[in-house]
């Protein structure tokens, strides 16, 4: 029977939330096939609500309102949406583009590292103490670039003298910050046994800490933490011991401890129709609102994919899907049958660049409810203005931005409050890291015609097309 006590839910140790209770399957890579999404399905509308959440790690979270039987977690076993070892399931948690192996730009296909890593995982229960949140991130170069994700360990393709190396990159920062390179070049014959080295010396590190109870057993200490405590040159002096040989150094010179990684604005150019580097394949990119899939759409996609592509859709930390290996002469058809779900393709729907979390109804954190205030507002705007572009929305219950971790354009954070539904609204850059405050307990009823006045002002103000909404409002600040 399936625990629901964790903090930091897995499958097998679900959490327990006001709407029911919550449970995280871990996808490699964000991959999942048609045969494992009518498994899915199936648990999800015997013991579920019927819905499917894709989250900001392109993994996927239901919520159950009981605890999943035996048989239920044998059967995700069984086909390959739950590990095989019980106690590294928590730690599946790793990140590849989602156009690795299909994009022309990429340098390499890191497809095959993120299932050689997920095989290592399973041979090493030793690793079920680290934290679960520990991530691994493997960037090939693609032009769906995920190297500015927050990630503990992120290795990036890089070419010199033609050959193909990784730029290892280490989460030195606060959290939600992308992780910075150290200094380091590693071969591709070497990546599995440097992840292997790092992984092990930060094993170390956590059973030290465990042993002298410096932290609970429910919250071990994550890999930011030891950076900070021994520095980075100790630990990779350490890797360095246990591998037997120098690691090689990279022309990128290493950032000082705890400085913030440099972080892209989110783009959303992955959504809509393009080609594939496999002559005459096209992939689409899905619009999924927040994230948010019905049993019902997750069978439609599943099913496409299945007669017109690959046979899997590929989720994106980004909250939405790509199905992949599409015919031209089938695009005009999966299309429609997307629109007919109820779902979009085009990047400046309103839907594309909302994010919200849980909300009260999922977090016993938030104030307000996320999800519904943000369906309001993508609704009005959906019917009241054409968007050139996406411009990111981020809605977050409290002041821990779980939903996402990166800037926004706009912000509107919950406040507790008696009786009503208020937020704080932020805009562009400014001295918190949800920017510039223009108003303090502003009411969530009154948000749809806010963003629209916010939206229409820049569109109709703004210097020309190429001025961002980013670059518009700290003009006026």
């Amino acid at each position: 029977m399936q625990s629901t006590t964790a903090i930091c839910p897995s499958l097998f140790n679900a959490a327990t939330a006001q709407d029911g209770i919550l449970s995280r399957i871990r996808l490699p890579a964000g991959l999942i096939t048609s045969t494992q999404c009518e498994v899915l399905t199936a648990v999800v509308n015997k013991f579920g609500n019927g819905e499917i959440q894709i989250t900001n790690r392109a993994n996927l979270q239901i919520r159950t309102s009981q605890a999943l039987t035996k048989e239920a977690l044998l059967d995700l076993q069984d086909y390959g949406l739950a590990s095989s070892n019980e106690s590294t399931d928590g730690l599946r948690n790793m990140m590849a583009s989602p156009s690795a192996g299909i994009d022309a730009h990429a340098k390499i296909n890191t497809i095959p590292l993120v299932k050689a890593w997920n095989f290592y995982l399973l041979q090493h229960p030793e690793l079920a103490i680290l934290s679960n949140k520990f991530s691994i991130c493997f960037d090939g170069s693609e032009a769906i670039r995920v190297s500015d994700r927050p990630n503990d360990i992120c290795l990036v393709a890089t070419e010199i003298n033609g050959e193909i190396y990784f730029d290892l990159h280490l989460g030195l920062g606060d959290r939600g910050d992308s992780p910075a390179p150290v200094g380091v070049l590693v071969p591709q014959k070497q990546v599995l046994e440097v992840l292997a080295a790092l992984t092990e010396v930060y094993r170390q590190y956590t059973e030290q800490k465990l042993e002298q109870k410096t932290h609970s057993r429910s919250r071990p200490p994550r890999l930011r933490e030891l950076l900070h405590d021994w520095g980075v040159e100790k630990y990779l002096a350490l890797v360095t011991k246990k591998l037997g040989y120098a690691l090689r150094p990279s022309p990128l010179a290493p950032l000082p401890l705890g400085e913030r990684g440099t972080r892209s604005l989110e783009v959303y150019e992955h959504l809509g129709i393009h080609s594939q580097k496999q002559s005459g394949l096209f992939y689409i990119g899905v619009v999924v609102p927040l994230g948010r899939l019905t049993s019902q759409q997750l069978t439609g996609l599943s099913n496409l994919a299945k007669q017109y592509g690959g046979g899997a859709l590929r989720l994106t930390p980004w909250q939405n899907l790509l199905i992949t290996d599409i015919a031209k002469a089938d695009l005009e058809k999966v299309k429609q049958e997307i629109l007919n779900l109820g779902l979009y393709i085009l990047a400046n729907h309103p839907y594309a660049a909302i994010a919200a979390c849980s909300g009260y109804k999922g977090c016993k954190s938030a104030h307000t409810d996320t999800q519904a205030d943000a369906k309001q507002v993508a609704a009005y705007l959906e019917n009241c203005i054409q968007l050139d572009h996406p411009i990111n929305i981020h809605f977050s219950g409290c002041e821990k931005s779980c939903a996402q971790h990166h800037p926004s354009d706009i912000a509107v954070v919950g406040m507790g409050g008696i009786n009503t539904e208020t937020y704080r609204v932020y805009v562009g850059d400014g001295d918190s890291n949800f920017g510039r405050e223009i108003y303090t307990d502003y009411d969530a009823k009154n948000l749809p015609a806010l963003i629209e006045q916010l939206l229409q002002n820049y569109q109709y103000q703004r210097r020309d097309s190429t001025q961002t909404f980013r670059e518009f409002v700290n003009q006026q600040s």
